[in-house]
């Protein structure tokens, strides 16, 4: 049953006059169809936990619950956990897309909608969501804790010429943030070297399209890069031993540094390792704008390239922007308080500040008075801990309890994979100053630690299966 609002907030507010009507309409569709029903009251004596997303915090969050004491339902466009720290080897073939991912619906007792949150309706405690699909169907989820959990989106910083060409599906720009991400630009990096082959191309033509640029100077930018290099030195060596030499990688980031959270020793071994294979690096260049050349008559070329801040211009035939991120658009139109980057205010225990049974964590959100970096590592600590919070406070205690915790992130150090099987391992935030490693050793025990953290055995026995695979028989060069 939808519960107007008093009149006064209807007069002030045409918003909130909107969403009644709203949830008037699918009120009536709801209860005049069966297939649109879902929980706008308690399940049972259960509580409804509704979950937006199916990142680090949402997945784990949901997998941490105890469904014999809420009923949890989990509302995203993805349905599956995505492993992030492997998310650069997919995009050139060394792991295959399947084997970094979890079908939400693995996880047992939850209920999955393939939907977008569109509002949400503090009054009657409910979200009006739209399913994903060509139909666009809108119906109602009731809650009793809401935990948003959207994560983020990439970041253009409004670069002209950047979400034009990734939106509008031309190829030369690709971002790396999901898995159907790395399928664009595996097919992309394949297609360059496929036309770069073709007979009757001109010399520039094919020097611009195997110019390969990455934007961002983080762990996934370098790792990336690694990996293209990696590919490029050895599979492409073998099968398009022509092209080789016309090869060009481009690693730019408009900071001072890579990797500017790692040990200052490490940077530089980083630097080195990259110079030594005549990677081209440039830090303190940001890109300003992408476009296409003119010609005199006013026609275009397809020659694409990047301008930087220093002037210089940089053809490519892809690029790879992995420089920064935003909110997405529901946390965006959300009237919650934010802080000064347009994420969710919360408080030491992860809730919405003003809301008690409100939920935020991940990328989305961040406590103002310890902010902490948008990072997998975090968000998954914050989502075991809400779980906890979840079946041992609140449902005993309901949602005015207060924990006796407050959220405290651990940090566990931070490692990366460079290429040419070296990585760096820093843990002199953990340890002491002298905690640090660098080269195979690093490697090895960054590939040991994330196939110890991948979640399913099945996904455990094929990550090595295709590391052995790609070691020994090269990476798969198709398009598809």
């Amino acid at each position: 049953m939808i519960r107007r609002p008093p009149r006064s907030t209807l007069s002030s507010s045409s918003a909130a006059s909107d969403v009644y009507k709203r949830q008037v309409r699918l009120s009536r569709r709801l209860q005049a169809s069966p297939p649109f029903s879902r929980q706008l009251s308690t399940v049972g004596s259960k509580p409804r936990v509704v979950i937006l997303g199916t990142g680090w915090a949402g997945f784990n969050t949901a997998r941490m619950l105890d469904k014999d004491l809420f009923h949890v339902t989990v509302v995203s466009p993805s349905n599956h956990f995505l492993f992030t720290p492997l998310l650069p080897s997919t995009a050139v073939g060394t792991l295959e897309f399947r084997a970094i991912q979890e079908p939400i619906r693995t996880v047992p007792g939850v209920t999955y909608d393939a939907a977008k949150a569109t509002s949400v309706d503090l009054e009657s405690q409910s979200l009006i969501c739209r399913d994903v699909f060509k139909n666009k169907s809108e119906y109602v989820v009731g809650y009793d804790y809401l935990i948003i959990a959207c994560g983020s989106k990439t970041n253009t910083f409004n670069t002209p010429g950047v979400s034009e060409r990734e939106v509008q599906g031309k190829g030369e720009v690709c971002f790396l943030k999901h898995l159907y991400h790395a399928k664009m630009i595996r097919n992309r990096i394949l297609e360059c070297f496929e036309r770069a082959s073709s007979p009757g191309i001109t010399p520039e033509e094919r020097d611009r399209l195997l110019s390969f640029v990455v934007v961002g100077g983080g762990p996934t930018s370098c790792e990336f890069t690694g990996e293209l290099h990696d590919f490029v030195t050895s599979d492409v060596a073998c099968w398009y031993p022509a092209l080789k030499s016309h090869i060009k990688i481009h690693l730019l980031e408009a900071g001072p540094d890579l990797l500017a959270s790692f040990d200052a020793s490490l940077r530089s071994y980083l630097m080195k390792s990259l110079k030594s294979r005549d990677i081209d690096v440039r830090t303190g260049a940001a890109v300003t704008q992408v476009n296409e050349k003119e010609l005199q008559d006013g026609w275009y070329n397809p020659e694409v390239y990047c301008e930087l801040s220093d002037g210089s211009k940089i053809p490519f035939g892809c690029m790879v922007w992995s420089a920064g991120l935003q909110p997405v658009k529901f946390v965006q139109q959300l009237e919650f308080p934010k802080d000064h980057g347009g994420r969710i205010a919360v408080d030491s225990y992860m809730r919405v500040k003003g809301h008690k049974n409100i939920f935020a964590m991940g990328d989305c959100a961040a406590d103002e008075d310890m902010p902490l970096v948008p990072l997998a590592k975090v968000a998954e600590q914050q989502g075991k801990y809400l779980a906890a919070c979840l079946n041992d406070v609140y449902h005993k205690q309901g949602s005015e309890a207060c924990p006796e915790t407050k959220f405290s992130y651990k940090d566990v150090g931070s490692m990366v994979s460079i290429g040419q099987e070296r990585g760096l391992l820093d843990l002199t935030s953990v340890v002491d100053k002298n905690a640090k490693m660098s080269g195979f050793l690093a490697f090895l025990t960054w590939r040991i630690a994330y196939w110890g953290k991948s979640v399913s055995w099945a996904n455990k026995m094929l990550i090595p299966m295709y590391w052995f695979k790609s070691k020994l028989f090269g990476r798969d060069i198709s398009r598809f």
